[in-house]
């Protein structure tokens, strides 16, 4: 018997993107009859329920993402087909929000679903709903984490799924859809080809077909993450009646379908009159196939398709995200936010970085996101006080073996790649001091900010070669360095009591410290006066915020070996 006891029973239809022709939710429907537009949207009549009344209902339910039932597409409770999958963490990030200077950036953990990806969300709604409408046969095109999710669920309903990869998917990837039951078929082609094949296939059987960003069930089920964050966020007011948005929502695209449905559920959400705002949205390509950021940036509503993706991480491959993109620009246009596009290398790089600095191991796919992260704020697109949520999509699990120790390594040569990136700071610096290690041995580190002292203490310290002192404000700073005469200050500018301007004053004035290398960094925007105080003081000046950049190595191995 399902948890889900009592009958939902919404008022459900499907409404044209085109010409908002309503229709009633039918499997048969391949799009819209009046127009021919593809993509259908579900739309539900809260008339009837107290906004209040809900609220404390779904404070009352289970924590998973079924707490939101009649915002779903399934009328009977009873068929849910479902593991806990929604009600996922929302973490607040300390060591990489204080390396960036962001006060408010949240991490949402979709890993730690039944399947380890947020695709368990399209999973548990897509089955539900086609267990509904009595489908017992499926087809889905795939590049891993959805063939996963859909045959672990698709197992649960009894439903006969088959599995459709491109041959550059991790072999695990594969496995573990047969391992639920999936027949799998490899394709040697692309993604874009593979879903073709996928497509020919179910017609020619006669078999359902996921349409992925078509399905409704797909970007319904997506929208649920909206919901869930801006619960976790908590009531904008006292009143307990309205919940907070973010400012930002940031993920990587392929398909495009995760911020589609994000986006669509703040929208539904703000016409429920349960957030008062609509968040930008941040969505981060690889380099290698990134058709939506070039059309972004020319400013093109539709994108053309990459017809050779480059990139090695499959899950990113698509080169063609037809009408996907149309609906994420009209969204960017008209509540804000931006595209870009970032490395393979950047994204191996990550999540490394990740793993070491927040305990959190994700996929390739998942630290492409990361990185755009770290792009747009060094760009100053996100502002230090903004609200920012990352979907933290998927587990690096048994995978990252393989494609480190085969693909990573024989398709990535640095030196001929036009569009390498240099590597993230933290990397970057442990390099730079490996170079001057005979220089380099005693690290002071002087900085009010714990959470911003104790990253830098532990990135140094994970390769043991260094020993790195923190201080928490320059009277205790100067004090320290007097005593242990360290080979390198790195030091904040604002801080409490003694500011780094006068520490470093009282450090240049004592023969006994005057010669210490001191690199600054700071989040303060220095006025002319300010600039012309720290001259031929110090070796570097940082800011904040662009603390991942392999300049800032470059010149401080140039100006140590001066």
């Amino acid at each position: 018997m399902s948890p889900y006891s009592q009958p939902v029973a919404p008022h459900i239809e499907l409404e044209c993107i085109n010409c908002h022709t309503r229709l009633p939710l039918d499997r048969n429907l391949s799009g819209c009859p009046q127009c021919g537009e593809v993509i259908l949207e579900a739309r539900y009549d809260l008339g009837r329920f107290h906004v209040a009344d809900w609220l404390a209902a779904i404070q009352r339910r289970q924590p998973d993402l079924w707490r939101y039932r009649e915002v779903l597409p399934i009328t009977d409770s009873a068929h849910i087909v479902s593991m806990g999958e929604g009600g996922t963490p929302l973490i607040k990030s300390t060591a990489l929000a204080a390396s960036l200077g962001l006060k408010h950036l949240y991490i949402k953990d979709e890993r730690q679903g039944p399947t380890a990806s947020f695709k368990d969300r399209q999973a548990t709604v897509a089955i539900s709903a086609l267990h509904e409408m009595g489908v017992n046969e499926l087809v889905v095109a795939s590049t891993g984490n959805v063939a996963i999710a859909y045959a672990a669920y698709c197992a649960r309903a009894g439903i006969k799924l088959w599995a459709f990869f491109p041959s550059l998917t991790p072999g695990e990837k594969m496995r573990e859809a047969a391992l639920y039951g999936a027949e799998v078929i490899k394709i040697t082609g692309t993604y874009d080809q593979t879903k073709e094949l996928a497509a020919r296939f179910a017609r020619s059987k006669g078999i359902f077909l996921d349409r992925g960003i078509k399905s409704v069930a797909a970007i319904e089920a997506m929208k649920t993450m909206a919901y869930e964050i801006a619960e976790q966020l908590g009531y904008e007011l006292e009143d307990g009646k309205r919940w907070r948005s973010p400012d930002w929502f940031l993920q990587a695209v392929s398909g495009g379908m995760g911020p589609i449905g994000v986006g669509k559920g703040f929208q539904e959400m703000k016409r429920f009159g349960l957030v008062s705002k609509l968040p930008a949205i941040g969505a981060v390509q690889a380099v290698g196939c990134a058709p939506m950021v070039e059309a972004f940036e020319r400013g093109q509503r539709i994108a053309t398709p990459v017809e050779h993706p480059s990139t090695i991480i499959t899950a990113l491959a698509t080169g063609n995200p037809g009408r996907a993109y149309e609906l994420l620009m009209d969204y960017v246009r008209q509540n804000g936010g931006h595209f870009t596009s970032v490395t393979d290398e950047e994204a191996f790089k990550t999540s490394l970085l990740l793993a070491r600095t927040e305990g959190i191991s994700v996929e390739p796919a998942t630290a492409v996101t990361f990185v755009g992260l770290i792009r747009m704020v060094r760009e100053g697109i996100i502002k230090p006080d903004d609200v920012v949520v990352i979907n933290c999509s998927g587990h690096t699990v048994s995978v990252e073996k393989q494609i480190l120790g085969d693909h990573w390594q024989q398709t990535v040569d640095l030196p001929d790649t036009p569009d390498y990136a240099p590597p993230l700071p933290e990397e970057g610096l442990l390099s730079a001091l490996e170079q001057v290690e005979s220089q380099i041995h005693r690290i002071m580190v002087v900085e009010d900010n714990t959470d911003a002292a104790r990253l830098i203490q532990r990135i140094l310290q994970s390769r043991g070669s260094y020993e790195v002192y923190l201080a928490h404000n320059g009277a205790e700073g100067v004090q320290a360095i007097r005593e242990l005469k360290p080979d390198l200050v790195i030091t904040d500018l604002m801080m409490p009591d003694m500011d780094g301007f006068k520490m470093i004053d009282l450090l240049k004035a004592d023969p006994r410290t005057a010669t210490i290398p001191i690199v600054v960094v700071t989040a303060k925007d220095l006025t002319v006066k300010e600039r012309a105080r720290l001259s031929g003081q110090i070796n570097l000046l940082l800011q904040k915020g662009s603390f991942i950049d392999e300049e800032f190595v470059q010149s401080l191995v140039n100006k140590l070996h001066s």
